[in-house]
């Protein structure tokens, strides 16, 4: 298959390859969403590629990314080494997480679940990326527990998601202890509905203290900005 690089918004470089969902709007937004503290121990949970662990880099934070795929993974490591930036690529599968990693041994998770239910809808065109984008190999409540148990009481987790599938993220999240805290609506403009929703959850805490942000405007300069334009 054919292999591609992608320069992205922060300079660094992501190899991609037709089999595999490219660089989207989503993981950019979610990237410039999530808000790791310094030093913080952050797991991308279904890396792919690697696009969202590349754009969320800082060299302070410590960077994990987690992928079922070997071919995809084969292309993250690949990225890694032309970028000469310090992460970890491990291959696995999220729904045994327990063999993977530590309990409590992350600070921070970036996320971009499987959108659709397997049953309905469209299929995606290769089984790579229905992996990707449908729920047959995992599903939300899958990538919930998975979060829940890296993180520590206090850790926080940031996802995108579809609006109008919204409630089956967060009942997922608050069966295993996960509080909103951030919610912000992505729309093309002040008159369209909103396309995405970012959310960023709190294991442990009072559910009081939820900030639902200004709309992000997909028509607007900080958008620009987010894309190094």
């Amino acid at each position: 298959m054919p292999q591609t690089i992608e320069t992205l918004p922060n300079g660094l470089k992501l190899w991609q390859d037709d089999r595999f969902f490219k660089l989207g709007q989503d993981s950019v937004l979610l990237s410039a969403f999530a808000k790791p503290r310094r030093n913080a121990k952050v797991l991308d949970l279904g890396c792919g590629t690697g696009a969202l662990a590349l754009l969320i880099y800082r060299p302070d934070l410590k960077i994990t990314g987690l992928e079922l795929q070997e071919d995809a993974l084969a292309l993250f490591c690949r990225s890694i080494a032309d970028n000469g930036v310090d992460m970890a690529a491990v291959q696995g599968d999220l729904r045994a997480i327990r063999t993977i990693f530590p309990h409590g041994s992350m600070d921070y998770v970036i996320c971009n679940p499987p959108y659709f239910d397997r049953t309905a809808g469209k299929s995606a065109p290769s089984p790579e990326k229905r992996t990707a984008r449908q729920d047959g190999t995992c599903t939300v409540e899958d990538v919930a527990v998975a979060a829940s148990f890296v993180l520590h009481t206090g850790g926080k987790a940031a996802f995108v998601f579809r609006p109008e599938r919204m409630w089956v993220l967060l009942e997922a999240m608050s069966r295993v202890r996960f509080v909103p805290k951030r919610l912000r609506f992505v729309h093309q403009n002040t008159t369209a509905a909103p396309s995405a929703v970012l959310v960023e959850c709190r294991k442990g805490g009072s559910p009081e203290g939820l900030t639902v942000e200004p709309p992000l405007l997909v028509e607007s300069e900080e958008y620009q900005r987010i894309y190094g334009k």
